[in-house]
């Protein structure tokens, strides 16, 4: 039951939110809306409130709106060409296609500020697990339980904290401040260039001391503005690696067999329902973000496609061909396709894996 609950909930939001983004948009420039419906296919409830008729559909796995003169061969009255979508200036055209995307962002942000404020901001405590045989951390007396309070004369909060400026020091010899027993005991470090993998299994050069994380954790209760600047940096982190994880999957870094689909986000959505309201409402800003991405790439039949077209219609003066238009529109379902057809089975083969 929280398969299908997590699903149709995430699904539901995400959709809703995007979709919502262009009704608004298009609204606010005078374009006249004729459908707003969430899902694809037949109708399975319609109600009309002026000359928009909102639906719910029956293939829950997208959504759409829309607009009078959508088409730029669609054949108007008179009396509708104020309200059409294709007789808009084109940075007006833009602003509505670029929307929905926005808008899954600006879902993200939101929810995070939430979570932010209410829940707090969860941080590893710099607390010493593992001790490396022969590391620098070892050589200068660390033991497992040394809390690290400071380094260098500067506080110390969260393991990130302590990480970056280990980081940052290139290998120069550092001031440790340590809490251990009740006692503040304080030792120099210098730390060691270590080739590591990051998250993309890529090698990569970073100085260490030598040590892992006890694992406990602390939650620090924040104000609504840090709450605000924490969720802008949360969903600008989320972005650079979904941007990062799109390109390692074009180079080969990341497997492509890692992509996942509707069956693998219904899998997940339905974990994050067991888990509680927190950790679904921050599955969907993740996924949230993903979709806002995935939707601003320069593919035709996507919001990123139908940008990349106005942008050259406001270079070069008039809007690009019909016929070049509906070819590249073609290739783009095929390309959609192929990947719906990929992705349906890496889920069909992770779920039988199992």
């Amino acid at each position: 039951m929280s398969f299908v609950i997590g699903f149709v909930v995430v699904l539901g939001v995400l959709i809703f939110v995007h979709e919502f983004g262009h009704f608004v948009m298009a609204k606010a420039f005078g374009v006249g809306v004729e459908k707003f419906s969430l899902g694809f296919g037949p109708k399975l409830l319609a109600r009309t409130k002026g000359r928009t008729e909102y639906r719910l559909s029956a293939i829950p796995l997208g959504g759409y709106v829309k607009m009078v003169g959508e088409q730029p061969d669609e054949e108007l009255e008179p009396a509708d060409l104020p309200f059409s979508f294709t007789h808009k200036p084109v940075y007006q055209r833009m602003l509505i296609v670029a929307s929905g995307p926005v808008f899954n962002f600006f879902l993200a942000i939101i929810i995070f500020f939430g979570i932010f404020w209410l829940s707090g901001v969860m941080m590893l405590e710099p607390i010493i697990g593992d001790v490396r045989v022969g590391s620098p951390a070892e050589r200068s007396g660390m033991v497992t339980g040394d809390k690290v309070v400071g380094i260098n004369g500067a506080p110390i909060v969260d393991w990130t904290e302590m990480a970056d400026r280990i980081m940052e020091s290139r290998g120069a010899t550092l001031d440790f401040e340590i809490r251990r027993d009740g006692r503040t005991i304080e030792m120099s470090i210098t730390p060691e260039d270590d080739v590591m993998e990051n998250i993309f299994g890529e090698s990569q050069h970073r100085y260490i001391i030598g040590v892992g994380s006890s694992g406990a954790v602390i939650t620090l209760k924040i104000g609504p503005a840090d709450a605000f600047i924490e969720s802008l940096n949360r969903t600008f982190l989320i972005c650079k690696l979904t941007v990062l994880s799109v390109v390692k999957v074009f180079q080969g870094a990341i497997p492509a067999k890692t992509i996942g689909g509707p069956i693998l986000i219904a899998q997940m959505a339905g974990e994050q329902v067991e888990q509680g309201i927190v950790s679904l409402l921050a599955f969907i800003a993740l996924i949230s973000v993903n979709l806002g991405i995935l939707n601003l790439l320069p593919v035709p039949v996507l919001d990123g496609g139908h940008i990349l077209f106005f942008s050259i219609e406001a270079v070069i003066g008039r809007p690009v061909s019909l016929k070049t238009r509906e070819i590249a529109q073609q290739i783009g379902i095929f390309l959609l396709m192929m990947l719906m057809v990929f992705v349906f089975y890496n889920d069909i083969m992770r779920f039988f894996e199992k």
